[in-house]
């Protein structure tokens, strides 16, 4: 009976059943809502805050209450980057990754050089890094839409790719194998959760904490840029601030996943499971007419709900 109640107790599991009990008030409320379609539809957008919360997820890995609030930013300015290289034709697709990774891991290493030589804290860091992109982005756009997907961007994130999926539920799918492998195999990771658990030790037993933790934050902005190339070729165009919504919402998966925001516990699969969550759960308050506001509201809640879980954790790690 202790090993059941165990694994009832795993924060993946716990996401797992929440899914299943979301799907069927959706479908209550609105008939069709957990039919196959929709849930291929709910998975397209849910891939692309899950990949946003990949990058997010292995900077509150690595401790030191790691945060990034600059990937809403990152997001915007990489899809207007992608629209305005690419400007409808599928031959600008290749230069777009290219730009848009470049611009993702720059300003990922402006965080991380921030947070590491400069000793701001995390959160302070990427939230002044988030004002300065938004400035960025009213500065050259002017609030203004502009740029166009290429038509094969756009079919690779809506139109089925293989056995009727998606192209972007592929690339999310092979994000998490890759992360998973990563996280469990790798040298990288086992340092990530090294520094995570105890930076000081990490130090001591021959770690490069300071280049690992600018690492994590070139990381985050990178998946950060693919999440913003992808989500212009579901929206078409890009505007000035298309990536705010994934802000709050990226935190809240890793948490919900299961992941410590005191770092060096958790994984991506459970993150991935409060990414579809998330998604479902944004897909009722829909449903039911509550506008963005309230919605906002509502993941302020749930944040604050699982801040105190996680409080309680930390003073029993403690």
């Amino acid at each position: 009976m202790s090993s059941v109640l165990s694994f009832l107790r795993q924060p993946i599991v716990v996401a797992l059943v929440f899914i299943v009990l979301l799907l069927y008030l959706g479908e209550l409320l609105s008939p069709g809502f957990a039919s196959a379609a929709q849930i291929l539809r709910l998975m397209i957008v849910a891939s692309l805050l899950g990949i946003v919360a990949a990058g997010q997820n292995v900077v509150i890995l690595g401790g030191r209450e790691g945060i990034d609030l600059s990937v809403g930013g990152v997001v915007s300015l990489s899809a207007i980057i992608a629209g305005n290289v690419m400007q409808g034709a599928d031959i600008g697709i290749v230069p777009a990754i290219a730009a848009c990774l470049v611009a993702g891991a720059f300003f990922g290493l402006l965080n991380g050089l921030g947070v590491t030589l400069l000793r701001i804290p995390p959160l302070v860091m990427t939230l002044g890094m988030l004002g300065v992109l938004q400035g960025l982005l009213v500065v050259i756009r002017m609030g203004i839409p502009s740029g166009q997907a290429a038509p094969a961007l756009s079919r690779f994130v809506t139109q089925p790719l293989f056995f009727g999926v998606p192209g972007i539920i592929w690339l999310w799918a092979v994000i998490g194998i890759v992360m998973a492998l990563m996280l469990s195999r790798t040298v990288f990771g086992h340092r990530i959760y090294a520094i995570g658990s105890n930076e000081h030790a990490a130090y001591m037993a021959g770690v490069p904490v300071r280049l690992m933790r600018i690492a994590l934050f070139m990381i985050s902005g990178m998946f950060a840029a693919i999440a913003g190339l992808c989500l212009l070729g579901y929206s078409g165009s890009s505007f000035a601030n298309v990536g705010e919504q994934y802000t709050l919402t990226s935190i809240i998966a890793v948490v919900f996943g299961g992941t410590s925001l005191a770092g060096g516990k958790g994984g991506y699969t459970g993150t991935m499971a409060g990414a579809f969550l998330l998604v479902i759960l944004q897909g009722i308050l829909t449903t039911v007419n509550i506008d963005e506001s309230g919605r906002q509201m509502v993941f302020g809640a749930t944040l604050l709900i699982l801040m105190m879980f996680y409080g309680r954790g930390r003073a029993m790690r403690a």
